[in-house]
């Protein structure tokens, strides 16, 4: 699954059946996460090798967003990462058993995300002062 999160607690996900290689990101960023990037947005990566590539830092400019890459090894820096754990944390009680209900208890899990999670994840992770 590939995903990001928006200050205001909104989220772009596919879920992808496989690995995730350079063509399923750029995949990714050209049909779910640039429409809903604006001018000014900042779009925050780790240094997974599909994320690294001039290809990709072209799309993300090419609306106006900044590219930043967190330092290797710095999931504290990443409010991805403490998303995931909410994610997780829901996913593990709703229990799915087929893909079809992974697949919704995966939305489901998603909706649960709010402005005021994704505000205190940023915050706790040092971007208070920049982009809150």
């Amino acid at each position: 699954m590939i995903s990001s999160v928006r200050l205001d607690g909104s989220t772009a996900c596919m879920v992808v059946d496989g690995a995730t290689n350079k063509e399923v990101f750029q995949a990714n960023l050209s049909n779910i996460l640039l429409p809903t990037l604006r001018s000014g947005d900042i779009v925050i990566m780790d240094n997974l090798s599909s994320h690294k590539n001039k290809e990709v830092r072209k799309m993300v400019e090419s609306v106006g967003a900044q590219l930043w890459f967190l330092p290797s090894y710095s999931q504290e820096l990443n409010p991805i990462e403490k998303m995931w754990s909410k994610i997780k944390s829901i996913l593990r009680t709703l229990k799915a058993g087929t893909e079809e209900s992974l697949i919704n208890a995966i939305a489901k899990a998603l909706e649960a995300v709010t402005a005021n999670d994704a505000k205190g994840w940023f915050e706790s992770c040092g971007y208070a002062n920049t982009i809150c």
